[in-house]
């Protein structure tokens, strides 16, 4: 996403040359940033309204890094689906929107804007105090497995399709196993271990999932812990996170785990008699997109 070479706000009684954009929404966040939307406001000292920010994201006339947070969340929407679809949108939002000018980046960005000096954080004779920076992904950690889940629930196919339906059934409710594959983006790997969605058996870590999950349904988590998004057909999306954990799964499907203490492993969890269920009861209470 990226707005044209002119697009720019007003940021600190200088121009800011609009690089993109992001929402940052109960059911929208950058979820490198925590693992629901009150953290992801508390990263970047922000308190978390119900209706949620827009990101702009740019650099000023010096080349600074700064983002501006505004409150006309719709506006910032429609920049991101026309940048999307390949058209441009002048993001120019109203100064009385703007609730902080913040300096640096919280996420990483890969482009800059032309004509002005390259990216570089706000001198101390500008800002006090340390800038915003992108969390840390080069090791295993919070922040790297939500963005593994993140690329799991954007390439869901790419992902099913490792998954062979018949490692999931075992005769006599063994525990499940599922064969893993070298053909997965790099980083991360199927693991070699699933199972049903059961609390007997199996992988301690997605039994433990599982029940954190459950308890979800019956005492509401942080806004945002859940969030269900469209998928293909008459199923969801849902995304979940906890204390070390992701899950993604398809309300029509199987489900994937990651673990902070399994580096780069995705466990798939197969239908069993009681996921279909739990999905069910996520889906009802998790936040969907307006």
């Amino acid at each position: 996403m990226a707005g044209t070479d002119e697009d720019a706000v007003a940021a600190e009684d200088d121009a800011l040359y609009v690089l993109t954009a992001v929402l940052l929404t109960p059911a929208k966040f950058p979820s490198v940033l925590g693992d629901d939307y009150p953290e992801a406001c508390a990263a970047l000292g922000l308190a978390p309204l119900s209706d949620g920010y827009g990101l702009v994201i740019g650099q000023d006339g010096e080349g600074a890094r700064w983002t501006v947070v505004i409150d006309d969340v719709s506006l910032v929407a429609v920049a991101i689906a026309s940048w999307d679809c390949g058209m441009e949108y002048d993001l120019s939002p109203d100064e009385r929107t703007v609730v902080a000018a913040l300096p640096g980046w919280p996420l990483a960005v890969a482009v800059a804007a032309p004509g002005v000096p390259a990216p570089h954080d706000p001198g101390p004779e500008v800002v006090e105090g340390p800038p915003l920076a992108p969390p840390d992904t080069t090791v295993w950690g919070p922040a790297q497995r939500r963005l593994g889940a993140d690329e799991i629930a954007l390439q869901w196919a790419l992902w099913r399709d490792q998954i062979d339906d018949a490692d999931f059934a075992t005769p006599g409710g063994a525990t499940e196993t599922s064969e893993g594959t070298d053909e997965v983006p790099e980083g991360m790997d199927t693991a070699e271990e699933g199972e049903k969605a059961e609390p007997k058996g199996g992988h301690s870590g997605i039994r433990r999932v599982l029940a954190e999950a459950r308890a979800y349904v019956e005492t509401p988590p942080p806004l945002g812990r859940v969030r269900s998004s469209f998928a293909s057909g008459d199923a969801r999306t849902l995304r979940a996170d906890g204390p070390g954990w992701s899950l993604v799964a398809r309300t029509d499907d199987i489900a994937f785990v990651l673990l902070d203490e399994e580096p780069g492993e995705v466990l798939p969890v197969g239908r069993g008699p009681e996921l279909p269920g739990l999905l069910e009861a996520l889906d009802k209470m998790a936040v969907r997109p307006s």
